[in-house]
């Protein structure tokens, strides 16, 4: 039965031609011989040059070669010769980048409210702020309606690496 699954995938999927121009093999050499760039960006490339049907490859590798070869699975060939097929060299190299778009929680307005809370005095019985009461006061007060001390340690940080680069930029005049 799974025999049958097996021959019935592999005949609905679409096969696809890479044909590589030869500066586009001497591109994908240079990449694969160099250490300067990803992983699966080198991957891609090595999936490339041997799948290349073109004029300039001596002999094509099998699907089957390939995965065994490099470690990687069939679908991933798959993928990357349909990239560069569809949408070119680019692509097939470095994927598509993220469209997600995420919203913000943190303002201007919030970001300084936080800050001056964390430099108030600290409450009754504790030396300073913690991250988890910062976020629970900063609730509490209704700044904003839900935020996680990471949120919080993430915005005093960006602060923290501010502060030190204009100190940095402009050493006061009793340090020189």
């Amino acid at each position: 039965m799974s025999y049958i699954f097996c021959n019935l995938a592999k005949t609905a999927m679409k096969k696809y031609k890479v044909t590589l121009t030869q500066t586009e093999r001497e591109e994908l050499s240079a990449m694969t011989s160099k250490g300067l760039h990803r992983s699966q960006k080198v991957l891609n490339a090595l999936i490339l040059l041997n799948c290349d049907e073109g004029g300039h490859q001596e002999r094509k590798a099998k699907n089957e070669e390939i995965s065994n070869i490099l470690q990687v699975s069939m679908r991933k060939i798959d993928r990357v010769k349909k990239r560069f097929v569809e949408e070119g060299l680019e692509i097939s190299l470095n994927g598509h980048k993220g469209e997600r778009v995420y919203k913000k929680k943190v303002d201007g307005d919030l970001e300084a409210r936080l800050i001056a809370l964390s430099c108030s005095e600290a409450p009754a019985g504790f030396s300073r702020w913690s991250l988890r009461m910062l976020a629970d006061k900063a609730v509490e007060l209704e700044y904003i309606d839900e935020i996680s001390h990471e949120t919080v340690r993430r915005l005093l940080k960006k602060r923290i690496e501010t502060v030190e680069e204009k100190r940095l930029d402009n050493p006061s005049p009793s340090k020189r």
